[in-house]
């Protein structure tokens, strides 16, 4: 389903129809928020406030002589929309003002999510490049990514990275401002740039980072780790393998991990590397703050593939809100941990061979559990902040995966809390340390 050229008016009124680690550190208090190792908070401040629903992305930059200069992208997930974000961005466009210009990508709608996280990410990259070329005011740029829209940012960011933070726009060559201290900075940005913009947020909610399992997975409570297509039924999810490639294409092979010839690594392990066409890991590095939200329980997406963390690294399921965030329970800074992985060893190969020729729960699970551990040594080069969130206590807990983002108003204001914990964070990252990188 193709999607309408961009059309961005410049400078003023601009106005956007919609088309619509070692293992797991300690958890221990920390007087600042960016405090050595991993540390955990449950007590941040501020209150969400409630948001009315509209239908057009608008950006009023008449106060601001040159226009927005923060781009901030959001990415919906399988089989959705830029509706899906509409509480999101008014909420997120009244807590940040107008310095930010807030873009729901429209590239990869409905059944184009099943073309493939390379192919949906390239139309994300394009999308972004279009958005960029025809606003010259910008210089920064942000991510928030929904489920599978996660995987694209991850993906599109690595086609748009270029170590030098310089952008050609439709009046010439800028230059994007990096600290030029005499003592290295921590920011990584300082390693490169975004769609020749300075990198500041990438931040996912409820993405399934590791893949998904074919099979039942427990996170302390029993959690079922589906697509989610499956809707949490038993009897679709034990013919999740075998069908996912037939029902959502190609992304359904690499969400199992199963693309590719069996002596080739899948595309989200490569994903966790930096390889010579294109730089993964160096890419998300460039942000001066990554985050990672993830439901402890229930969602489609599993709590650990969504954390990035261990199994034997879940933390006891908590169930305190933090002050003025309803069901965010628990706040945790990870520094990032060196690796010379992550490798694709013979016995993932003959694992993958297994999992491809008849896959049933036991040819998957062993695989899974080696690509899983692989990609964790990637993707812990860089540091993360962890928020876990617990919808347990909500009217519909089963619902948790479209709270997340509140996709309708009605239906999913239970994550309200949510979406104003994640605009104070990226209101807030420009006074913090940035995270660093351990590449």
């Amino acid at each position: 389903m193709a999607s309408a050229p961009i059309s961005l008016p410049q400078h003023h009124h601009h106005s956007l129809q919609r088309r619509s680690y070692n293992s797991r550190c300690g958890l221990r208090s920390a007087a600042s928020p960016f405090g050595p190792a991993c540390s955990s908070s449950s007590s941040e401040r501020g209150s969400p406030s409630s948001g009315g629903v509209v239908y057009r992305s608008s950006m009023d930059t008449s106060k601001t002589k040159q226009g927005p200069d923060h781009l901030l992208i959001l990415v919906h997930g399988i089989m959705a929309s830029p509706s899906d974000w509409t509480y999101g961005e008014a909420v997120l466009k009244r807590r940040l003002g107008d310095n930010f210009f807030i873009y729901a990508s429209s590239s990869n709608i409905y059944t184009r999510t099943f073309d493939g996280i390379d192919m949906a990410g390239r139309r994300l990259a394009d999308e972004v490049s279009d958005v960029v070329r025809k606003m010259s005011s910008l210089r920064k740029i942000s991510f928030l990514a929904h489920s599978l829209g996660g995987l694209f940012a991850r993906y599109a960011i690595s086609i748009l990275y270029s170590p030098e933070t310089k952008n050609t726009g439709q009046s010439g060559a800028r230059n994007v401002p990096t600290a030029r201290n005499s003592e290295k900075s921590q920011c990584t940005s300082e390693l490169g740039a975004i769609a020749g913009l300075e990198p500041i947020n990438f931040i996912t909610l409820a993405t399934p980072h590791l893949g998904v399992r074919g099979r039942n997975q427990v996170d302390h409570q029993n959690v079922l780790n589906y697509l989610p297509f499956l809707q949490g039924l038993s009897v679709l999810e034990k013919l999740a393998a075998p069908l996912a490639p037939l029902i959502v294409g190609r992304t359904g092979a690499h969400l199992f991990l199963t693309d590719g010839e069996p002596s080739k690594p899948p595309l989200l392990l490569q994903m966790a590397s930096d390889r010579e066409d294109k730089k993964f890991i160096v890419a998300l590095s460039t942000f001066k703050n990554r985050i990672l939200y993830a439901n402890l329980a229930p969602d489609m997406v599993g709590w650990r593939t969504s954390s990035i963390r261990r199994e034997k690294d879940l933390i006891k399921p908590l169930h305190r809100s933090l002050n003025g965030y309803k069901h965010i329970v628990n706040v945790e800074y990870c520094s990032p941990i060196s690796s010379d992985g992550p490798h694709f060893p013979s016995k993932a190969s003959r694992a993958k061979e297994a999992a491809q020729r008849t896959p049933n729960f036991e040819n998957t699970e062993e695989y899974h559990k080696i690509m899983e551990e692989e990609m964790i040594h990637g993707l812990q080069k860089v540091g993360w902040k962890k928020v876990d969130v617990n919808f347990h206590s909500s009217l519909w807990p089963y619902s948790a995966h479209n709270n997340m983002h509140v996709k309708n108003e009605w239906l999913h204001n239970a994550g309200a809390g949510v979406i104003a914990h994640v605009a104070d964070s990226i209101k807030q990252q420009e006074s913090r340390p940035c995270l660093p990188a351990n590449l």
